[in-house]
């Protein structure tokens, strides 16, 4: 187990940079020829529209920490840093109070699964998956602990992979390569469990299957694991500990219900959003909430609206219109006309509200954001 400490990292991307190494070679198979790989990883150069600059960030340990953002946020590239595939310009990267900033991906004890699998084809899925051993001199006690550290992964990971060993990567489906990948991170007994979207080119039945016996593996192992991904669903699932990003920046980090009952701007609060069915948080021009509330937006979240019978302080009159049923969660959506604005209202199932009904609104939670800068002002 590890504690990763980030300190003051800074990053600049000139859009220019190389096309990466080949991760699994590099870090589970240093000796390995590196144009023996590149073929499978080598990706174009694209031009990076975001630099990092004074990054920090502390990653408690024995915890599965989830990096949530959009796309082309940075989240891999934090990822590539804290595995030592991408060099930083300055700053420092702990592992347990050492500094490991100048060393290599393979003294750094790291096991990778990563979003295309990463396999050696001409393997078969035994080999893949002890493939840590393959690459090292071959010894009588090599071979043993090649064979327990197997038997072991086979036994974690099911009858499923035992029924794989002897196929070749080709013949193997999205699901099953991914369960050979995670075998061969499991056998490298590393110290730290890094995840790059490992379930993204599945179909969605196959990906919460394994998003559940991921989440139960690392329970089990109680080690530092690391997980991208910009999924909302998968972070909620697998997170002990979240962190947000957005270009470049980690703008909040700690638990999904901290981050989402608490939001620090605009964009945590629109981002985070649980309840697909509507939008995360409706933005009111305050002004139409109170006089008194010139230049700031006021956040209400859908669920935390009741409809009153007579206005009152912080109160918004509005008229319903449009009526959305989801009887499989027992409410409704309201689509409420409110000035030149849609605010969206949940509400309970059948509550005899009808179209064009006037109705008036009262935020019994709601958040104030400075227009400008977008950052929360206040909070009640």
């Amino acid at each position: 187990m590890s504690k990763i400490d980030l300190v003051d990292i800074n990053k600049k991307f000139t859009g220019n940079d190389n096309a990466e190494q080949s991760a699994a070679s590099y870090i589970n198979n240093p000796t390995a020829p590196i144009n023996y790989f590149f073929p499978f990883f080598r990706k174009k150069n694209k031009k990076i529209h975001f630099s990092i600059t004074n990054l920090n960030l502390k990653i408690p340990d024995g915890k599965t920490t989830v990096i949530l953002g959009p796309s082309g946020c940075g989240k891999t590239t934090l990822l590539k840093m804290i595995a030592g595939l991408e060099k930083i310009d300055s700053g420092g990267i702990f592992f347990d109070d050492i500094d490991m900033t100048t060393s290599t991906p393979k003294d750094r004890n790291i096991g990778m699964v990563f979003q295309n699998y990463a396999l050696f084809p001409h393997f078969s899925s035994k080999q893949n998956v002890i493939s840590y051993y393959f690459f090292r001199k071959k010894t009588t006690e090599i071979n043993r602990e090649a064979e327990e550290k197997l038997k072991k992964t086979s036994e974690m990971l099911g009858v499923e992979l035992e029924y794989l060993l002897d196929r070749n990567p080709g013949n193997l489906s999205g699901g099953e390569k991914q369960r050979v990948a995670i075998g061969r991170c499991i056998t490298r007994n590393p110290s730290l469990f890094l995840m790059d979207e490992p379930f993204s080119n599945l179909d969605a039945k196959l990906r919460e299957k394994y998003r559940i016996e991921v989440k139960r593996l690392l329970r089990s192992f109680k080690i530092t694991s690391i997980y991208v991904t910009h999924d909302q669903h998968e972070a909620l699932l697998l997170a002990d500990f979240l962190v947000v990003m957005n270009e470049g920046k980690i703008v909040q980090s700690g638990t999904f219900e901290e981050i989402y009952n608490d939001p620090q701007n605009i964009f945590v609060a629109e981002f985070i959003n649980p309840n697909s069915e509507s939008t995360a948080i409706n933005l009111i021009d305050g002004e139409l909430v109170s006089g008194r509330m010139k230049d700031v937006l006021f956040g209400i979240r859908p669920g935390d609206i009741r409809i009153i019978d007579e206005k009152k302080e912080f109160s918004i009159s509005g008229k319903i219109v449009d009526i959305w049923d989801i009887p499989i969660k027992k409410h409704s959506i309201l689509d409420v006309q409110v000035g030149d604005k849609i605010v969206f209202v949940k509400e309970k199932l059948n509550s005899g509200l009808k179209k064009n009904q006037d109705i008036v609104l009262y935020p019994e939670k709601y958040y104030i954001f400075d227009r400008l800068t977008g950052n929360r002002v206040s909070k009640e």
